[in-house]
């Protein structure tokens, strides 16, 4: 059960990855309440879903190629893609915090919003949930991480005789990936005030060293095995 632990390992890493779903979730939680933070987040969670299951099936084409128990090239793959998003996160990407101007104008807003909390409707959860769903599936970084996850997961299984293990694999992860997004979505007043610059750049720089780092294991586990 290797694979269940590992599992849960990449489940955290993706909770704590810097992007636009991060910030949208701790903003929603503040500013809208705990329950519209994890209708948002139910939306990124089916848009998951999505990719996980396109990702299955270019992982059982890829598999398909030779023997099932061949999985030279879905490693290569993957292990390809995860050094290259850890690269990306260490060296391209931009790390910036969006700090609103406080004026007369913005207090009244939100003294307005404030009053109106409970006439939250269907309608507006359905745009949450719309929103999260919509976000995460024009992010092309999340197709590419769930194609190295899954490739990582079926290398993981290799001597497993059942296949159902990578649902048991994926489901981890997405499993501690939302929980974890709930934790932070109930603590975001309180996680607030530590979210700083640096701290954000360091938690980035330590994503991708980790990415890269599984990425070149894939790899150099492949070619030593020949």
């Amino acid at each position: 059960m290797d694979y269940f632990f590992q599992a849960i390992v990449i489940g955290l890493l993706l909770s704590f990855m810097i992007g636009p779903v991060f910030f949208l979730l701790l903003e929603i939680s503040i500013t809208r309440g705990f329950k519209a933070a994890i209708i948002f987040d139910l939306g990124v969670l089916v848009s998951d879903l999505f990719y996980v299951i396109l990702s299955l099936f270019f992982a059982y084409q890829l598999r398909g190629i030779g023997t099932l128990k061949n999985n030279f090239l879905l490693s290569i793959v993957g292990g390809g893609l995860f050094f290259a998003y850890g690269m990306y996160n260490l060296w391209f990407k931009k790390i910036s915090i969006i700090t609103p101007q406080i004026t007369s104008d913005n207090i009244l807003e939100q003294d307005f919003n404030v009053a109106n909390l409970s006439k939250t409707n269907t309608k507006d959860h359905v745009l949450l949930f719309l929103k999260g769903f919509t976000l995460n599936l024009l992010n092309p970084g999340v197709v590419v991480y769930w194609l190295a996850i899954v490739a990582k997961g079926f290398d993981l299984i290799e001597n497993q005789v059942e296949y159902w293990h990578i649902y048991i694999f994926i489901g981890t992860v997405l499993g501690v990936f939302f929980t974890v997004d709930c934790l932070k979505a109930y603590l975001a007043n309180k996680l607030k005030p530590l979210v700083t610059l640096n701290l954000l750049k360091a938690l980035n720089l330590l994503i991708g060293a980790v990415f890269m780092g599984i990425g070149i294991f894939l790899i150099l586990r492949q070619f030593l095995r020949m």
